[in-house]
């Protein structure tokens, strides 16, 4: 079971982010800020859920949370700064977008840029531990989701309804026949015999 806070007198931001392996599109963080025994029996790891159960907690989550927010660095911008600072200029945004300003940001991850003035405790596989990270993981992962099946139905040859970008057989015969779109990570090992 998740729990329902890292510290029980400071106000937390749960932080993840999704899109760091996929070959395409940006990287999409969010940030969630909880009420402190907040439960709800669905709540999960975004990962461990169906895409009907994350589309039904992304709805949840923005009613019952005191603060959420997404932020997203762009395919350009990983291919510029690599992924990594790409994934924590992602989660700067969303943070920096909250209504409330957390006291403690709990990171999912073994690393973090710091952010500003508000300390952080990095977490790994924080989005299967704690609620705030779970929700953001849900909030980032509809996002994205939603963002690549736009963009497959102006590219649909690259199976991007199904895979969002990941590294599939699909994308990759498509890369190797059709060559790249505008949204591919130049950075990326994008074929795999490349």
């Amino acid at each position: 079971m998740l729990k329902p806070y890292y510290t029980e007198d400071l106000l937390e931001a749960g932080c993840d982010e999704v899109g760091r392996g996929c070959l395409a599109g940006p990287v999409v963080a969010a940030a969630v800020i909880l009420p402190k025994n907040y439960y709800h029996p669905l709540l999960n790891d975004s990962k461990k859920l169906s895409t009907a159960k994350r589309i039904l907690l992304d709805s949840i989550i923005k009613e019952v949370a005191i603060a959420w927010a997404i932020g997203e660095a762009t395919h350009e911008e990983i291919d510029q700064i690599n992924i990594f600072n790409a994934s924590c200029l992602a989660m700067h945004r969303a943070i920096s977008q909250l209504g409330q300003l957390p006291q403690l940001l709990l990171i999912d991850g073994k690393y973090f840029n710091p952010y500003p003035n508000i300390p952080h405790q990095c977490i790994i596989d924080g989005d299967a531990q704690f609620n705030a990270i779970a929700a953001a993981s849900i909030l980032a992962k509809t996002y994205r989701d939603a963002y690549m099946h736009q963009l497959s139905i102006q590219y649909p040859d690259y199976g991007w309804e199904k895979n969002v970008g990941y590294p599939t057989v699909t994308h990759r015969k498509a890369i190797q026949e059709l060559g790249l779109t505008p949204y591919h990570r130049k950075s990326y090992k994008l074929l795999a015999i490349q």
